[in-house]
């Protein structure tokens, strides 16, 4: 598989198999997301990984949380509103979702709630004290990892879902105060008998994004 090819094939897995990933896979993965560019070679990730008991501790909390409704805190928040475009194209998403998997709104949200039932989810950290010039690098890190996951037969899907709940990550994970909880990447092996995972979602077209002047 070339470059392009990873590019082009990598896509959000949404349900994976209770299979653990061996730790020398991740850790290969791992290795090589370190490759990614920051500026002047800051490297501002900082990694914790969570599987095994630690993850289903993790997952325990968050399921508790869900049933008191407790309030989401994720430390990186998405916009209250998107432009229009963007807008349009979220609203879009969820149609081809069940159009394309067959899935109901529900089912997505339970993989969500559950962590797309990942053996291993890695959350992508960053000192407190940089500006948002850094999230570029923690995204370069992240698209990084997922090509570099591709490599080892594994997948992969970063999701806001995965950091609402910051207080039970800080607890079970030991990140200390100075850092920002990013992202989490939840990895392991793509369940492919589930229909969620064939959905890809559409990209606008070329003409619609790059202004071209010679």
């Amino acid at each position: 598989m070339n470059v392009t090819e990873a590019i082009t094939w990598r896509h959000s897995i949404r349900a994976f198999l209770t299979k653990p990933v061996e730790r020398e896979k991740l850790d290969a993965v791992l290795a090589a997301s370190v490759r990614a560019p920051s500026w002047a070679n800051t490297q501002p990730w900082e990694i914790f990984a969570a599987a095994s008991d630690t993850l289903k501790r993790i997952r325990a909390g968050y399921r508790q949380k869900y049933a008191d409704k407790a309030p989401t805190a994720p430390e990186t928040p998405h916009p209250i509103e998107w432009p229009e475009a963007a807008q349009k194209r979220i609203q879009q998403l969820r149609p081809d979702m069940e159009r394309m998997c067959g899935a109901s709104v529900e089912q997505f949200a339970e993989l969500n709630q559950t962590m797309f039932g990942a053996p291993a989810v890695v959350y992508v950290c960053m000192d407190k004290a940089l500006s948002e010039w850094s999230l570029y690098d923690i995204g370069a890190y992240s698209q990084t990892f997922m090509l570099a996951a591709l490599e080892q037969g594994l997948s992969a899907i970063p999701a806001i879902t995965l950091t609402l709940y910051p207080d039970i990550l800080r607890r079970e994970l030991k990140i200390p105060d100075n850092l920002k909880i990013t992202i989490g990447i939840a990895v392991g092996y793509a369940d492919k008998g589930n229909g969620i995972n064939n959905f890809v979602s559409s990209r606008k077209p070329l003409d619609e994004t790059i202004r071209f002047f010679e």
